[in-house]
């Protein structure tokens, strides 16, 4: 029976799956990386930290870690308009389980390839099990997008179809946005939860955006309280029709209206893009969703006021227990 590996036998594991990018001076295998940032461009840096049953459901395969582990880092750097470059990563695992890692590699390698973004460094311990991913992307100077930048009749757009991830956490057993229980079928059930474990980060649409859109936000926790951080900054109102949001026809199938609108408003784990537009730019918009292969729907407008605004197909207002999820509050799922 073979010992198992050790830490730098982990990391050479590690080095071994790497994407090589020419703007690499040094990579894994020193103290520091050594980058080379294109000039006239600025540097986005976000990071996001993955935890065992909290964000992701224990027994989830190792490969589905290692994608969501990425794509979350790669979905802020869209909502910001960036192109992915390079990125680190911090894991602590419970033993040095070279199979598992495998597999973890397997996911992470794959979504780094498909978005060129290059392993460069990071950490690996002993501990519960815990992913970090910092990733660094480029966008041009005064073209990011923002929270803040919101506008008074600007419309209010969502990409892909919102619901599905929280609708894949309450089938693996977790209640999300006050649902705990809803039916779906074996196909719809394998839909739903594959839209959980391997979100799609619209880098491609993110970078489209940049100088179109007049603010962005990834949603995570949830598009009512995510669409509030832009309604915020903004010092404006993101009115929403929660009857408007397109919703998948895997869901559509597995949850009555009420459901579904818990579900996509206030469910979390989507990480599609949130962003306000000008009513001008809509053919634009459109014909950027069609180029990039992400459909995006218009479902409501800015208006005076603050934070977000929930109402139904009628105009009438609708607010649901919690609008998304928050750590260290009591009764999240």
């Amino acid at each position: 029976m073979s010992a198992a590996p050790g830490e730098f036998e982990l990391i050479e594991r590690i080095r071994r799956r790497v994407v090589a990018r020419g703007d690499v001076v040094l990579g894994i295998g020193d103290d520091a990386a050594l980058l080379a940032p294109p000039p006239g461009r600025q540097l986005v840096v976000a990071m996001d930290t993955l935890n065992a049953g909290v964000h992701f459901p224990l027994g989830t395969p190792a490969a589905d870690i290692g994608w969501k582990a990425l794509a979350v880092n790669l979905s802020d750097l869209a909502a910001m308009g960036a192109a992915p470059a390079w990125c680190t990563l911090s894991l602590s695992m419970p033993e040095a389980d070279a199979r598992w890692l495998d597999g973890f590699l397997d996911g992470f390698s794959m979504l780094a390839a498909m978005h060129d973004i290059a392993l460069v460094g990071g950490d690996t311990t002993r501990g519960p099990l815990s992913v970090c991913v910092t990733a660094h992307g480029f966008v041009g100077p005064g073209r990011a997008l923002r929270r803040d930048g919101a506008r008074l009749g600007d419309d209010v757009w969502v990409s892909g179809t919102p619901g599905d991830a929280a609708a894949g956490l309450v089938l693996a057993g977790i209640a999300a946005a006050g649902v705990d229980r809803i039916e779906a079928s074996t196909e719809d059930r394998d839909a739903l939860a594959f839209r959980l474990a391997r979100p799609q980060p619209r880098v491609a649409l993110g970078a489209a955006l940049a100088g179109v859109a007049h603010s962005c936000i990834d949603i995570s926790d949830g598009l009512l309280a995510d669409a509030a951080h832009i309604g915020r900054a903004s010092g404006a109102a993101l009115r929403i029709d929660v009857d408007a949001l397109p919703a998948s026809a895997a869901l559509a199938r597995s949850a009555d209206t009420d459901t579904r609108r818990l579900l996509q408003a206030a469910g979390g784990d989507d990480y599609e893009l949130c962003f306000t537009a000008p009513a001008s730019a809509r053919d634009a918009i459109d014909a950027m969703a069609r180029e990039c292969g992400v459909p995006v729907t218009r479902v409501g407008d800015v208006t005076a006021g603050e934070g977000v605004r929930p109402v139904d197909a009628e105009g009438r207002h609708w607010q649901p227990a919690r609008t998304g999820y928050q750590h260290f509050a009591a009764d999240q799922r």
